[in-house]
C-alpha cells in the first residue's frame, strides 16, 4: 500500500524519544520502585476550582459543538491577559483556541512553513518541534544554544543560519530542556534578524508562570514593532496543573488568525465548550498553584546542584524556569542514551537522555523537577552512585 511523504518525514521522531520513560512505566506496572524524572507533569493535582467551573458547565449543558476559534468568553478572557501582560491592546481577533500547546505549534506551522522552506530552531530542543517542523515540509536548522551563555539563543548564531530559504524562527522561552529565559535584550535582536529577513517569530511560552525568582519572563508580543510577525503560544497545562485537558492557544495578528481559521476547522471544528469555560477562569486571575510550583521546582534544582554537581566529574546546569534541571554525564565517557539505560536498570532511576532534545545535548540528561524531595534526594544518591560505578568500571 501506498503512504503520504509525512509519514516517511515523521519516522522515528515519535514515542522513541521516550523509549526510557516507557521502559520505566513498564518496570513500575512489573513492581519495581523507579523514581521517575522523566515527563514533566506538575506535582500538584488540577485545582478544584477549575474542576468545579467544569462540571458545573457540562452539568449546564455545555456539551454541544464549539467552533473554529474558541468560545467567546475565553477569546475575551484571552485578550484581556494578554493586553494586561503584555502591555498593548489585543482583541479576541488576534487569538485562536486550540486543544493544548502541541496542537496549536501544529497548526502555526502548517500555516507559515511548507516543502522547500526552512524554519531555525535553538538546538537542543522540545522532543516534538523537529517532528513539527518536518510534519509542514520544511526542514529544520538547529542553531547551537551554547552552556557558556546559559543556553540562551545568540542572535548573531541566528543571523548566520539564515538563508532564503528560511520562513521562520521557532522560540521556547522559558526553554525546554535547560531552562533558559531570553531576555528583552535577546528579543530585541532577535526581532532586528526577523524584520531584516521578513521571517516570521513563533513563541513557544507554555511554562511563562514557573520562572524562578531574580529572572523576569519577556515575550516578543511585548515589542509593538514586531506585531505584525509573532504568534506566541501557550496552555493551561503547567500553569495551572492541567495537562489532561488540552486546552491552549495562540496570539498573532488578526490576518494571521483569519487565515488560520480554516485550517482549524479542518482540523477540529472546535473545542469542548466546558474546557473553554474552565480555561476563561483559569486566565481570568492568578494561578493557584503556579506559585508553590516556582518554590518547589527553584528548591529541587538547587538541591540537585548541591547533591550532584562536582561529583565524579558531573556537572549541573541550574535552570532559570520550568520543570527541569540538566546533568552533564560526559565525564563518565558514556552518551546519555547509554548513560540512561544503565541508570534504570542499575539504579531504578528514569531520566530523559539528552540526545531526546538534539545532537548538541550528547552525554547528558534532563530530570524532571516534579518527584517529592524525599525522592529527589534519593534519585541523586542513585545517580552519583551510578556515576561512581561506572567510572570504576572504566
Amino acid at each position: 500500500m501506498k503512504y503520504a511523504a509525512i509519514l516517511d518525514r515523521l519516522s522515528g521522531l515519535g514515542g522513541a524519544k521516550w523509549e526510557i520513560h516507557a521502559r520505566a512505566r513498564q518496570m513500575k506496572a512489573e513492581g519495581h520502585q523507579v523514581i521517575e524524572l522523566t515527563i514533566g507533569e506538575p506535582d500538584v493535582p488540577c485545582p478544584d476550582s477549575l474542576l468545579e467551573v467544569a462540571a458545573r458547565a457540562m452539568q449546564a449543558g455545555r456539551t454541544g459543538y464549539s467552533n473554529g476559534r474558541g468560545e467567546p468568553q475565553l477569546l475575551r478572557a484571552l485578550a484581556a491577559r494578554l493586553s494586561t501582560r503584555r502591555g498593548r491592546a489585543f482583541t479576541p481577533e488576534n487569538i485562536m483556541c486550540f486543544p493544548g500547546t502541541q496542537t496549536t505549534l501544529f497548526a502555526v506551522l502548517m500555516a507559515i512553513a511548507e516543502s522547500g522552506t526552512e524554519v531555525l530552531v535553538g538546538d537542543p530542543m522540545y522532543a516534538t518541534y523537529e517532528g513539527l517542523i518536518r510534519a509542514s515540509g520544511a526542514r529544520p536548522v538547529p542553531v547551537a544554544l551554547r552552556p557558556e551563555r546559559g543556553f540562551r539563543l545568540d542572535p548573531a548564531d541566528l543571523a548566520a543560519a539564515v538563508t532564503p530559504a528560511t520562513r521562520a524562527i521557532l522560540l521556547n522561552t522559558p526553554h525546554n530542556p535547560t531552562g533558559a529565559v531570553l531576555s528583552p535584550e535577546d528579543l530585541v535582536a532577535i526581532g532586528a534578524v526577523a524584520r531584516a529577513h521578513d521571517l516570521w517569530i513563533v513563541s513557544d511560552e507554555v511554562y511563562e508562570d514557573l520562572v524562578f525568582p531574580g529572572t523576569r519572563f519577556a515575550s516578543p508580543l511585548d515589542l509593538p514593532d514586531l506585531a505584525e510577525r509573532v504568534i506566541a503560544c501557550a496552555s493551561i497545562s503547567k500553569s495551572h496543573a492541567a495537562p489532561g485537558f488540552r486546552s491552549g492557544w495562540c496570539a498573532g495578528p488578526a490576518e494571521f488568525c483569519d487565515r488560520l481559521l480554516p485550517l482549524s476547522e479542518t482540523m477540529l471544528f472546535g473545542g469542548q465548550p466546558f474546557i473553554a469555560d474552565m480555561t476563561a477562569a483559569a486566565v481570568s486571575a492568578p494561578s493557584e498553584v503556579a506559585p508553590g510550583m516556582v518554590a518547589r521546582f527553584a528548591a529541587r534544582a538547587a538541591m540537585i546542584r548541591d547533591a550532584l554537581d562536582g561529583q565524579h566529574g558531573l556537572r549541573v546546569h541550574v535552570p532559570q524556569a520550568g520543570m527541569f534541571a540538566l546533568l552533564d554525564i560526559r565525564a563518565t565517557g558514556l552518551s546519555g542514551e547509554a548513560f540512561a539505560a544503565s541508570l534504570l536498570e542499575a539504579e531504578q532511576v528514569a531520566t530523559m537522555p539528552g540526545e531526546s532534545f538534539g545532537q548538541a545535548l550528547s552525554g547528558w540528561l534532563r530530570l524532571a523537577l516534579s518527584q517529592s524531595d524525599g525522592l529527589t534526594a534519593e534519585a541523586c544518591r542513585r545517580i552519583a552512585r551510578h556515576a561512581a560505578a561506572v567510572q570504576t568500571r572504566r
